[in-house]
């Protein structure tokens, strides 16, 4: 594939399109967001609808690793989940997260972005373009 002509003013960033991945939830304002300003640029990513599709335990194993963030920055608190599983408590190891959400996607934080460059939990959507400029 051609590298990709960007417009003026637009960051650099000459990826295939399968070297991009979001896990998006298109029920999020943020997740929309995010690949919005993906596709704004020209860039189509490999889109992950994670509720759809919900992620193994190795999965998100790798994808935490990737992202170099302890596990709980990618909860949502604010999900009935969270609450009903009681994973504010601190005596659910990092295991036990990763299978809730496993067992409840709705759980994982979105969007996660990632690129060559790197992986992140774009919130709020701008982030996707700190993934996307010149290293």
């Amino acid at each position: 594939m051609a590298p990709r002509l960007r417009p003026v003013g637009r960051p650099a960033y000459t990826a295939r399109m399968s070297d991009i991945t979001i896990y998006h939830n298109a029920r999020c304002s943020n997740s929309r967001g995010a690949l919005a300003l993906l596709r704004e640029r020209g860039l189509e990513p490999v889109v992950i609808d994670y509720i759809k599709e919900p992620l193994n335990v190795a999965q998100l194993t790798a994808l935490v690793a990737r992202l170099g963030v302890p596990v709980r920055e990618l909860l949502r608190a604010k999900e009935a989940a969270y609450q009903a599983l009681d994973l504010g408590n601190p005596r659910h190891s990092d295991s036990d997260v990763l299978e809730a959400v496993a067992n409840h996607p709705e759980l994982l934080n979105r969007p996660i972005v990632v690129t060559p460059r790197g992986a992140r939990l774009c919130r709020p959507p701008e982030m996707v373009l700190e993934l996307l400029s010149a290293a």
